[in-house]
């Protein structure tokens, strides 16, 4: 049996977007999480603590991607993966990292609010 198999079932958009933010939640502990709970490793335990970890990214993302180019442009395929990246990479900083909440992330998602618009637009 296919472990994504329940994903089958769901629309195009629900498949890619569900499975890009899976990939994208490990994809942010890989790079990220090491500075929190690896700093005093030597770099490279930490790169490959954190390419063990991007293995279960990309068995995520690859399959995220060719099921959404079946319906999407490779523009739009990229655009999705940015607003996704914001939306993992966002409470990843605040909650896990203990980063200060900053205005500038709405900026940013403003921009990418706009190349949503421009991507999709047609």
């Amino acid at each position: 049996m296919n472990p994504l198999s329940f994903f089958s079932q769901m629309p195009v958009l629900a498949q890619t977007v569900g499975l890009l933010a899976l990939s994208n939640l490990f994809m942010t502990f890989a790079w990220y999480a090491h500075l929190k709970n690896l700093a005093g490793k030597p770099v490279l335990i930490a790169a490959l603590i954190s390419w063990g970890i991007a293995l279960f990214e990309y068995l995520l993302q690859v399959p995220a991607n060719r099921i959404g180019y079946t319906q999407f442009s490779l523009a739009q395929l990229k655009i999705l993966q940015e607003v996704i990246t914001l939306s993992v990479f966002v409470p990843f900083a605040l909650f896990y990292m203990d980063q200060p909440l900053k205005l500038d992330y709405l900026w940013a998602a403003l921009c990418i609010m706009g190349a949503v618009y421009f991507i999709f637009r047609s």
